[in-house]
């Protein structure tokens, strides 16, 4: 396993252990303050889309070495992208200040921008076995 696998790895199985944790703490231990608060739905938006790329990170340290540029740079793009989004709407959730608001659409921009490096590594040549 090379270095940047592995660390993809991490990224995944850290992001993929919170996001449960995180999800089932909303559902059970934070479920009455979340609902009076309204913003039980926003923990939820965060709790998705943080699984989701922890399984996106997962996949992609599974990806061909010969795209390890694209992929790594997809990989920090994500972990940025699930701290800043997935990150500021639990602060929000749980009542933070409102001035992290804007932090969220950065969060949303990094997530997408993974995105963009995934296409694009599928894009460069694969090197002859």
């Amino acid at each position: 396993m090379t270095a940047s696998t592995r660390t993809i790895t991490l990224l995944a199985g850290s992001f993929g252990f919170l996001g449960v944790a995180l999800g089932a703490f909303g559902a059970h231990g934070l479920k009455d303050m979340l609902e009076a608060r309204q913003s039980l739905g926003t923990w939820q938006t965060a709790v998705l889309y943080q699984l989701v790329h922890a399984v996106a990170l997962l996949a992609l340290a599974g990806w061909r070495d010969a795209h390890a540029g694209p992929n790594l740079k997809a990989a920090w793009c994500w972990s940025a992208g699930i701290v800043l989004f997935s990150g500021s709407l639990y602060w929000l959730a749980l009542g933070g200040p409102k001035f992290l608001g804007p932090v969220t659409p950065l969060g949303g921009v990094a997530l997408l921008l993974g995105w963009v490096f995934v296409a694009w590594g599928s894009l460069k040549p694969t090197p002859a076995a």
